[in-house]
């Protein structure tokens, strides 16, 4: 088996009244991506910024690379680069610039840091906007840059909070691309997102925080199988029209139906497999309700993380404190 890059058992760590983390137990293996999951509040960044060593727990244990954290975490530095969930760039320097810089307060020399920086804008396709101000950088570049600044040190472990907010679906994708590529050049990476479809499509294993502890873990079709049930989803064309859909699949359902308003949709979870889409039809034919797509798929991590909770993700209650801005040895 792979060595786990993160061992953490038992974390605890409260801010006043808040409990952040609650005896949290997670294994991340080497050489793949792990995504920590959960609503904002849950735990995700409290987590991360314990690995990074910006905080230090009040309880429990926690390795890096085979590193006490709490005993060693100069040495934990010199492993880890950390990007936080706002791009910590200069926006007056250039690209190159604001890597170098990075290079250089990691202790390289300058023929050393001026290598590495360009070693970096190659790796992640750069190359050709390494020497504008940043300031002229579309969000999706200046995300990749600030990834850029964090992987200057060549750390062994990526940590990465939430790395995708605020971005549009091409950086989006561009983004996943290039961390698909660091780990395929042997570089572990951890994620925290609530976009539970960036862990579907980066994550070799997940786990699920709420309130401070990991409830549950493993490979994404691993947790999709917790629900058991296949999902029957329709897509209206008018929002008015989603509670007589809802109303006409509910007798299909083994759950009450779940209505997404943002996007015209409804789903319910059903035993019955291929022979649930004919009856689905069936259930809408009789409606004047103009559809634009029905289909059964598998469930969604969104989905999973609902059954698990039994309740939708609370929102943001400000309770978690927000990252500090770091990079590369924290």
């Amino acid at each position: 088996m792979t060595e786990p890059i993160i061992e953490a058992e038992g974390l605890a760590k409260r801010f006043g009244k808040v409990q952040a983390l609650a005896g949290l137990d997670l294994v991340a293996p080497g050489g793949q991506v792990s995504a920590v999951l959960g609503p904002n509040g849950a735990g995700k960044t409290t987590f991360i910024r314990a690995v990074a060593t910006l905080i230090r727990p009040d309880s429990g244990r926690l390795r890096v690379a085979g590193i006490d954290v709490a005993r060693r975490p100069e040495q934990v530095r010199r492993v880890i680069g950390l990007a936080g969930q706002h791009a910590a760039v200069e926006p007056t320097m250039t690209g190159r610039e604001n890597l170098r810089m990075v290079a250089r307060l990691c202790g390289q020399s300058r023929r050393q840091a001026d290598v590495n920086t360009a070693a970096v804008f190659a790796q992640l396709g750069l190359t050709d906007v390494a020497d504008r101000a940043v300031k002229t950088y579309s969000g999706g570049l200046r995300r990749r840059i600030d990834l850029g600044a964090s992987l200057v040190g060549a750390p062994r472990l990526l940590l990465l909070d939430e790395p995708t907010t605020g971005l549009d679906p091409r950086s989006r994708n561009q983004l996943w691309e290039a961390i698909r590529d660091l780990v395929a050049h042997g570089t572990d990476v951890v994620l925290t997102t609530q976009y539970l479809d960036e862990a579907d499509q980066l994550a070799n294993q997940v786990a699920i925080i709420d309130h401070g502890r990991v409830i549950a873990h493993g490979t994404p079709a691993e947790l999709k199988a917790l629900v058991g049930l296949d999902m029957i989803e329709v897509r209206a064309r008018r929002a008015a029209n989603l509670p007589a859909l809802a109303q006409a699949l509910a007798p299909l359902g083994s759950d009450q139906p779940r209505t997404d308003a943002a996007t015209n949709r409804v789903s319910v979870p059903v035993a019955t497999g291929q022979s649930a889409i004919t009856a689905a039809v069936q259930a809408l034919g009789g409606l004047q309700i103009d559809v634009d797509d029905i289909a059964l798929r598998r469930p969604t991590l969104d989905e999973v993380f609902l059954t698990l909770t039994g309740a939708p993700a609370p929102p943001d209650t400000g309770h978690e404190p927000a990252p500090a801005a770091a990079h590369a040895r924290a």
